[in-house]
Parts: C-alpha cells; structure tokens; sequence
C-alpha cells in the first residue's frame, strides 16, 4: 500500500449510506455502512455521511490523512456542476443540500459529487463487469430503473444533470402504462420489479390460474418485493409467470437496444435486484436484443450481469473521486 494513492467512496440510499476505502485497481480496502435517517433533516443527513467517511477510514485501519480525495453519490434530482441535492423523493424533507461543498470543508480533501447510477455505471467500468471497455450502459433493475452511460472514461451526465436517465424513455404510447414519475409509457413502468408485480395483480385480479394466487390472497396485492417470487414460480413451469418473466425480458431488451442504437456502447451491464433471476433471465434479454438490433451491434455489444453488487456505488463514487486528481482511464 505504501505510496499508493486511497479513495474513500460514499453511496448515499434513502434507508442507509454505504462507503468504503478504495485503492487504485478499485479494490475495497473497507464496506461500511450506516442508517441514513433521512426523516431527521439534511443537516443530521450531512452529518451521517461525515460518519460514513470516517467509518470507512477506520475499518480500513487508516487515518484520513491517507486518504487523496473523496467522492460521494446520491439519488433525486441534483446539480452535479454544483454538488447540490435539489429535491430528493427518496430522502424527504431535504432540499438544496450542498453535499459536496458540505464533505470538503469538513475533511479538506478534493470532493467528487455524482448521481448514484452514474457512479454504480462507474464502479463497473472501473472495476467490475466493464474492467477493459471503452463504453458501458448500467441499467440498475428494482423498484424502479437507474442508468448510468460512461464512454472512453467519462460519464454522460448531460447539460442539466439528468443525463442518462433511460428507466425514462418512451417506449410505448398507444396504450401507455403509468411510470412512478407520473409520466406514461416509461421503460420504468414495464421493466422494473414494481411493474412485473403490478402486471402479475392485474392478471392474477382478471382470474388467471397461477401458483401465485396464494401469495396473492394472503397479500392483497404483489409487491416489489415479490419478483423473486415470480422468477421461481416461472422456473417451476408457471405460464402465468413464465409470461411475466418474457415480456420483462422483452422490455429490458428494448431499453438495451435503444443504447445500442444511440451510444453504440461495448457493453450493456444489468446489475440491481431483479439480476438475482439468474442466467436464464439474461439469456431472454439477449435473445431479444438481438432479434431487435441492427446486425452489427447485435453481434458485437456484450449484455451480462453487473458484477461488484451494492457495492458499486461507492466504488464508483471513489472512481469519480479518483478522476479529480488523476486522468481517467482511456
């Protein structure tokens, strides 16, 4: 380690902050994490993450005088040139956090601020599933749908900071579905777990047959929470799931080829929860993508799993970190 230059990497999330140190391979020296407790106020918020900072140093048995520069990630709707949180909806009542002015001053070090997609896209261009690509798009699949775009090292954070906000195109306006945003017709509001549990309610309320109707029952409704449960009953010969699966597969593919069509990028990584359906789920948003690419890109682009899981935000985040001090990779 000596004479090696170390990052700490914060990920902010609406229930906890996780944060480690990272070396220059992108390697976790530390993986903390503490409880947000957004409900107490931006001020308490600021503080958790100083904590998260210090946490990681010490976990990694360093002094923060070890440390080169920080970088911290966040979701909601954000000034990235400013390092401004603006209006988070997953982290109310905050408004206008000045989180990166905030770490600076509190630990003199140079501070990197990032959306928390945008960073995970990072972390796996630096050090995970995208180690060695010129270009990668990260679809994050949960609740909802995160993206982050990096080409030849630079993250596509467009003119107002919403760059790369994918889980929000259109991809259907004939008979729209309604995305959590409140627009219509999102990729959101096709491919994301909330949608595949809401399209299971709407099927298993029409009467359909599914081993799924006892979940349902004794639930009221599916959740997000429930997709795991719908991946296994497709595995287990359900065609009431086993349809589900295949249209979210379809939709994702869709999302994918719309990259592919626009960035042209090496490689479209899927990472977040839904990712826990296993190989045969990717193996239908490939087969998808390529029956609806060009020819080119269907042969050449890579679609696989994200590799570094929840931790590469922070990862990333210290990436981003590591990039005001030094070039990025090319």
């Amino acid at each position: 380690m000596s004479g090696e230059q170390l990052y700490i990497g914060v990920d902010v999330g609406g229930q906890s902050i996780k944060a480690g140190v990272v070396n220059e391979e992108g390697r976790p020296l530390s993986s903390i994490s503490v409880p947000t407790e957004a409900w107490k106020g931006q001020e308490h918020g600021l503080r958790q993450m100083a904590l998260a900072v210090e946490e990681a140093a010490r976990a990694a048995g360093l002094s923060l005088d070890q440390i080169a520069a920080i970088g911290v990630a966040t979701p909601g709707t954000m000034d990235i040139p400013r390092g401004i949180i603006l209006d988070p909806p997953n982290l109310k009542p905050w408004k206008n956090v000045p989180v990166r002015d905030y770490i600076h001053q509190r630990f003199g070090k140079p501070t990197a601020f990032q959306n928390d997609a945008n960073a995970a896209a990072y972390g796996e261009y630096w050090a995970g599933a995208g180690r060695g690509v010129r270009s990668l798009v990260l679809f994050t699949l949960g609740t909802g749908i995160g993206c982050g775009i990096v080409v030849d090292g630079r993250i596509l954070e467009g003119e107002h900071s919403h760059g790369a906000e994918v889980g929000h195109i259109i991809i259907e306006m004939s008979q729209p579905r309604r995305c959590g945003c409140g627009g219509l017709g999102h990729l959101e509001a096709y491919g994301s777990a909330t949608a595949l549990a809401q399209r299971a309610n709407e099927a298993l309320a029409r009467g359909e047959p599914s081993s799924l109707r006892t979940l349902f029952q004794t639930k009221g409704q599916l959740t997000p929470e429930d997709a795991g449960a719908i991946f296994q009953a497709a595995d287990q010969g359900d065609e009431l799931a086993q349809r589900l699966v295949e249209e979210t597969a379809f939709y994702l593919a869709v999302g994918a080829v719309n990259m592919m069509h626009t960035i042209d990028p090496n490689m479209i990584v899927f990472g977040g929860g839904m990712t826990r359906a296993g190989p045969a789920f990717l193996e239908r948003i490939r087969y998808h993508a390529q029956h609806m690419a060009f020819p080119v890109p269907a042969t050449h682009t890579q679609i696989v799993y994200a590799q570094l899981g929840n931790e590469a935000g922070f990862i990333g985040a210290a990436g981003c970190a590591r990039m005001l001090v030094q070039r990025p990779r090319m």
